[in-house]
C-alpha cells in the first residue's frame, strides 16, 4: 500500500479529511458506549515508576515518562536548565524509558503490556511512536546491552495475552519472571515484534534491570522476592499453645479472652523451618524456597541466557527489590530494597506480649553484590528501635531514608545517589563507606526535594546536574550536585484529580507516617498493592470487638435453619493470626475491609447497600487510622482532614484488567465450564459459589466507575476456618500463583508429596496456606458436615479444575482489552489490521474508548472512535473519518498511527482534548495555545 495507490498526497490530506461529514456530537463529550458516558476522565492505577528518566547519548535531551498522562516528555538540556520540546503519546502507564540513540527512545508501558519505539524529529521538537512491541503482563523495566548494545531487555510477568507460551499457572516449580529480549535493529514483521528469546527466571514477577558498562551482563531482579517465610496451616499446629507444641504465647489477650487457634509463620534459617522460638516445623511443609533474588544474564550469548549454576543468581538480597545500579569502575551491583520482619508478631505497644513490631516492620537497605557475595547495608542504622514513638518532627526522623528506589553512580564510581521515595530526599553515599558499612546517617548527606516521592534520576555529570522525577507532584527536580541542592522544579502536565495529588503522600511519606521516619503504609502495600507476604499483626493489648457484618444466609427451606453464623462466634478477637497483605486496589463498593471485615462502619449505623453502615467504604477505611500508632509507630493518629485526604485518594485506586482472560472477553471451554459450575451449582449450605462470591458487574450502578461486585458484595459467610471472615473479592487470584506444596488434607484432597523449590512462600486464602485454587475448591466436597457439597467423583474433580481456571480469569472492573494497543504504518498494515479490528469490536461493545494518536504526513493528529466505524478528529474544521479511510491515510509518507483502547471515559482526554478545556488539541496547536493548559486557549 502507498499514497499513490489511494490517490492522496501530503498536500491533499486536509481535503480528504474535510470531505467527510462533521461529527458535532464528539464535542459534547459523547463516547463509544453507555457505560463510558458516565465514566470519569481519569482512572488511577498507581503504577510504580522504575526508570522514569533518561538522557540521550549526546546529553542534549532528557526523556521523562509522564505516567498519569500516558506520554513521553522531551526536554532540551543546556547550561540554563531544561526546556520542554515535545510531548509524545505512548501507552498506558509508562514506567520506564531508555534511549537507544539520540533519535530513538523506547518506553515501557505497564498497563498496555507494550513497549513504544519512539522516533524523534530534529532536535527533539517532535516525535511519534513508529512501532509497538507487545510483551508479557505488566512490563516494568528496560536496558540495552549485548554487542553494540543493540539488544533490548524488558522485564515482564510470566503471563499475559501476548505471550507465546503456556504460563502454566497450575504447575509447581515454574519460574514466574520473564525477560524479553529483542534485536533493536531487527524487530520482525509480526503483530507484536519477534523476540530473540524470552528468558524465564526462577523468581516471582520481576521489576528492575541493570547492565554492565560493556553490555556483557544484564542483572534482573525479582520484585516481591520474598524472605524464605511461609505459613504452617492451622490444622497442623497443635491446639493448646506453646506448652502443647502449638502457637507461641500469649494464649489470651490482656483481658484473658482465649485467642483463636490459627496458623503460624515460619522462616527457613538455612537448615530448618523455624518459628520465632527457633522450634523446627520441617515435617509440616512440602516445599522449599531457594530465595533466588537477582539473576545474571549473559547478554552476548546467542540467544541470551542466564549464567549456569550458582554464578547465575544471588540469594538473600532483600524482600522487596526495587532498583539496581552497576558501579562503572568496580562492577559491583547496588540493589535498593526493603527487608520485611514478618517472621515476628504483633502490632500495638507490646505490653502484654512483651514485644511487638510497632515502628520496626521493615528496614530500608542497599545490598551490595560482588564476587565476595551479598552484603546488605541498613540505611537507617541510627534508629533506636527500642524507643518509640517520639513526637514529630524529631532529629532521628530527619536522618532517615525510607523506601529507596532509583539510583545513579558517578562516573568515577565513588558516589552513589539514592532516591528515597518515602522521605522526599536524595541520599548521597561514598561507595567505599557504603560497601564497608562505615557510613554514618546524616542530613548533611541528603538533598531535600520540594516535590515528594522521588522515583529515579538521570545524572548529568558534564553540567554537574542531576534530574529527579518526583511522583507525588508529577514533576522534575533539577539538582546542583556540587552544591547538593535543588535549583529548579518543573511540573509535568498532570490529569490526576486534585484529591489524588493531595492524598498520595499519606500512603508513602514515612516522615509523616512514623516517628522513626522509615515506615509507611506503602511499606507493605507496595504502590498501593501488596507485598506477597503474610503477617501476624494481632494485638494482645486489644479487646474483642463486635462484628456487625451482614452474613450470607443458608438456602431457605433446605434444612439448614436461618442462622448464617451456624452457631459460630463472629466477633473479632484482637489476636487474629497470620493474614496475607491485601491490596488497596478496588476497595470502593466492596464493603468492610481486612480479611475479617473488621474495619467497618457497621457499628456506627445500620447497614444497607450501597453506602450505609458496613457498606460505607469511606467509614471502613478510616478505621485504619489507629495503625499509624500501633503499627507504623507514629506518636498520634492522623487528624480528621488528613485521614479524609488519604481516604479520598485510596478509594480511587482501581484494578488493572485481568491478564489471563482473552482479549475479546470470551472464556475458554474450561473457564466457561468453571463459570457455569461457579454460578449455578450448589456446593454449600449457602448455595453456589456465587451466592457468597457475588459476581455482578453492574452491582450498585450508582457507584459509577466503581460499580460492580467482583467476588463479594461485602457480606461475610461461614467457613471451616477458626474465625469468621468476610467473603473476599477474586479479581487478583492470578497474582498469587507460585506457592505449591501442602502438608494438610482438604477433604478428598490429601497432602502433597514434597514438591521442591517454589517461587513464593504464600498462596491463597486469608493466611496464604492454600497452594492452589483446586485445593481450595476441594473444601466444598460432599461430606457429613456439607451434604450438599460436590460428590467426590472424577467428573466433579474436573469441574473443580475448571472452576480454578475460571477464578484465575475472573471478571474485573475493566475489560481485558483496556490498555491494549498497536501501531499502524505502511509496512505493518497486514500484521496489525486484525488487531485494529479487535480494538474496534471491543469499543463497539462499550468496553473501552478507542483512540488513535500519531502522525499523518508529518502532521500530528488525534482521533477518537465514535462508533459505527467513524473517528472524530482533533480539529474542529475537519469531519469524522471512516475507519477505512483513516487506515489508508497512514500510507502517506511520514505517517504512523497508534491505536489504543483507553479506559471508558478517558477517550476524549487522551484522544482529542488533553486538558478538557473544550478546545481540541489540534486547534490549540495551530493557534499557538497550549493543549496541556486549560488556562491557555485559542
Amino acid at each position: 500500500m502507498n499514497a499513490r495507490s489511494i490517490g492522496l498526497s501530503r498536500r491533499g490530506i486536509g481535503r480528504a479529511l474535510s470531505r467527510v461529514a462533521f461529527a458535532a456530537t464528539l464535542f459534547a463529550g459523547v463516547s463509544s458506549g453507555p457505560e463510558a458516558i458516565a465514566a470519569p476522565s481519569y482512572r488511577l492505577f498507581e503504577s510504580g515508576q522504575v526508570r522514569p528518566l533518561a538522557l540521550s547519548p549526546n546529553g542534549k535531551l532528557l526523556f521523562a515518562v509522564n505516567t498519569p498522562d500516558n506520554r513521553l516528555e522531551v526536554f532540551s538540556v543546556n547550561a540554563g536548565g531544561l526546556a520542554h520540546r515535545a510531548s509524545i503519546p505512548v501507552g498506558l502507564e509508562p514506567v520506564a524509558v531508555a534511549a537507544r540513540s539520540d533519535e530513538e527512545v523506547w518506553v515501557v508501558n505497564h498497563l498496555s503490556d507494550s513497549v513504544s519505539v519512539v522516533r524523534l524529529g530534529p532536535l527533539g521538537y517532535r516525535g511519534a511512536v513508529v512501532r509497538t512491541l507487545l510483551v508479557g503482563d505488566e512490563p516494568r523495566d528496560i536496558v540495552f546491552a549485548g554487542r553494540n548494545k543493540r539488544r533490548a531487555f524488558i522485564t515482564t510477568a510470566h503471563r499475559g495475552q501476548n505471550i507465546p507460551h503456556d504460563p502454566q499457572l497450575t504447575t509447581p516449580g515454574v519460574g514466574r519472571a520473564d525477560v524479553w529480549v529483542f534485536d533493536a535493529a531487527s524487530l520482525g514483521a509480526s503483530l507484536g515484534g519477534d523476540p530473540l528469546t524470552i528468558v524465564t527466571l526462577f523468581g516471582d514477577t520481576p521489576r528492575a534491570l541493570a547492565a554492565t558498562p560493556d553490555g556483557s551482563r544484564v542483572y534482573a531482579a525479582a520484585f516481591h522476592s520474598g524472605n524464605r517465610t511461609t505459613v504452617v496451616h492451622d490444622s497442623l499446629v497443635p491446639d493448646g499453645g506453646e506448652e502443647a507444641g502449638g502457637l507461641p504465647g500469649p494464649t489470651t489477650n490482656f483481658e484473658g479472652v482465649p485467642r483463636p487457634e490459627v496458623g503460624l509463620i515460619v522462616k527457613f534459617d538455612g537448615e530448618h523451618w523455624v518459628d520465632e522460638l527457633s522450634r523446627p516445623w520441617d515435617d509440616k511443609l512440602r516445599l522449599s524456597l531457594p530465595d533466588k533474588d537477582v539473576f545474571v544474564i549473559d547478554a552476548k550469548a546467542n540467544p541470551p541466557a542466564q549464567l549456569p549454576g550458582s554464578s547465575g543468581f544471588y540469594t538473600g538480597v532483600g524482600t522487596i527489590l526495587f532498583n539496581m545500579a552497576v558501579n562503572p569502575v568496580s562492577g559491583k551491583v547496588y540493589v535498593s530494597n526493603t527487608e520485611a520482619r514478618n517472621d515476628l508478631r504483633f502490632e500495638g505497644p507490646g505490653i502484654f506480649a512483651g514485644s511487638s513490631l510497632r515502628g520496626h516492620l521493615h528496614e530500608s537497605r542497599i545490598t551490595v553484590l560482588s564476587s565476595a557475595g551479598v552484603a546488605p547495608r541498613h540505611l537507617n542504622k541510627h534508629i533506636d528501635y527500642d524507643a518509640c514513638c517520639a513526637p514529630l518532627p524529631n532529629d532521628e526522623n530527619e536522618k532517615s531514608l525510607a523506601q529507596p528506589l532509583g539510583m545513579a553512580v558517578s562516573g568515577d564510581g565513588k558516589t552513589l545517589y539514592v532516591a528515597a521515595f518515602g522521605s522526599s530526599k536524595i541520599g548521597v553515599y561514598d561507595t567505599a563507606a557504603l560497601e564497608g558499612d562505615t557510613f554514618t546517617p546524616s542530613t548533611a548527606a541528603q538533598i531535600p526535594l520540594t516535590g515528594g516521592g522521588p522515583t529515579g534520576m538521570a545524572l548529568d555529570q558534564a553540567r554537574k546536574r542531576m534530574y529527579v522525577m518526583t511522583r507525588f507532584d508529577n514533576a522534575i527536580s533539577v539538582i546542583d550536585t556540587a552544591a547538593r541542592e535543588e535549583i529548579a522544579h518543573l511540573p509535568l502536565y498532570n490529569p490526576e484529580p486534585p484529591s489524588v495529588v493531595a492524598g498520595r503522600p499519606f500512603l508513602y511519606d514515612a516522615r509523616m507516617s512514623s516517628s522513626h521516619g522509615d515506615s509507611s503504609c506503602g511499606s507493605c502495600h507496595v504502590f498501593g498493592d501488596f507485598d506477597s507476604l503474610a503477617w501476624d499483626l494481632g494485638n494482645p493489648d486489644g479487646s474483642v470487638v463486635n462484628n456487625p457484618t451482614l452474613v450470607v444466609p443458608p438456602i431457605p427451606g433446605a434444612g439448614f435453619g436461618d442462622d448464617g453464623f451456624f452457631g459460630e462466634d463472629p466477633d473479632f478477637h484482637p489476636m487474629k493470626g497470620p493474614m496475607v497483605t491485601q491490596s488497596l486496589r478496588g476497595m470502593d463498593n466492596h464493603g468492610p475491609m481486612h480479611w475479617r471485615g473488621d474495619r467497618t462502619g457497621g457499628n456506627a449505623e445500620p447497614t444497607s447497600q450501597p453506602d450505609e453502615g458496613g457498606f460505607d467504604e469511606e467509614a471502613a477505611f478510616k478505621k485504619f487510622n489507629p495503625a499509624f500508632m500501633d503499627l507504623l509507630g507514629r506518636h498520634a493518629e492522623l487528624g480528621d482532614p488528613e485521614m479524609q485526604a488519604f481516604t479520598d485518594f485510596i478509594l480511587q485506586v482501581t484494578y488493572p484488567p485481568n491478564p489471563i482472560r482473552n482479549l475479546d472477553n470470551s472464556l475458554t471451554p474450561a473457564q466457561q465450564s468453571g463459570r457455569d459450575t461457579f454460578m449455578n451449582t450448589v456446593v454449600a449450605p449457602t448455595g453456589s459459589c456465587e451466592s457468597c462470591h457475588r459476581l455482578d458487574p453492574g452491582g450498585n450502578p450508582s457507584e459509577g466507575a466503581f460499580a460492580g461486585f467482583f467476588g463479594t458484595d461485602g457480606r461475610a459467610a461461614v467457613s471451616p476456618d477458626p474465625q469468621f471472615f468476610k467473603v473476599p473479592h477474586l479479581r487478583n487470584q492470578y497474582q498469587k500463583v507460585g506457592m505449591f506444596g501442602a502438608a494438610f488434607t482438604t477433604l478428598s484432597h490429601g497432602p502433597d508429596p514434597f514438591l521442591g523449590d517454589q517461587v513464593r512462600g504464600f498462596g491463597f486464602n486469608h493466611d496464604g496456606a492454600f497452594p492452589d485454587l483446586f485445593r481450595f475448591n476441594s473444601g466444598f466436597d460432599q461430606f457429613e458436615g456439607n451434604p450438599v457439597g460436590l460428590p467426590v467423583t472424577p467428573e466433579n474433580a474436573q469441574l473443580k479444575r475448571d472452576m480454578e481456571q475460571f477464578m484465575l480469569a475472573f471478571d474485573s472492573n475493566l475489560a481485558p482489552i483496556v490498555g491494549q494497543q498497536t501501531t499502524l504504518t505502511a509496512s505493518t498494515y497486514a500484521a496489525v489490521e486484525g488487531r485494529i479490528d479487535l480494538l474496534i469490536e471491543r469499543a463497539d461493545a462499550g468496553e473501552c474508548d478507542l483512540i488513535a494518536k500519531g502522525r499523518i504526513a508529518q502532521q500530528e493528529f488525534g482521533f477518537l472512535y465514535l462508533g459505527g466505524g467513524q473517528f472524530a478528529v482533533d480539529r474542529q474544521s475537519l469531519g469524522a473519518v471512516p475507519d477505512a479511510l483513516l487506515r489508508l491515510l497512514v500510507a502517506l509518507p511520514g505517517s504512523a498511527l497508534t491505536y489504543t483502547c483507553a479506559p471508558p471515559g478517558s477517550g476524549e482526554r487522551m484522544g482529542v482534548d488533553r486538558d478538557l478545556d473544550g478546545h481540541l488539541d489540534g486547534d490549540e496547536t495551530s493557534a499557538g495555545s497550549d493543549p496541556a493548559d486549560p488556562q491557555s486557549t485559542p
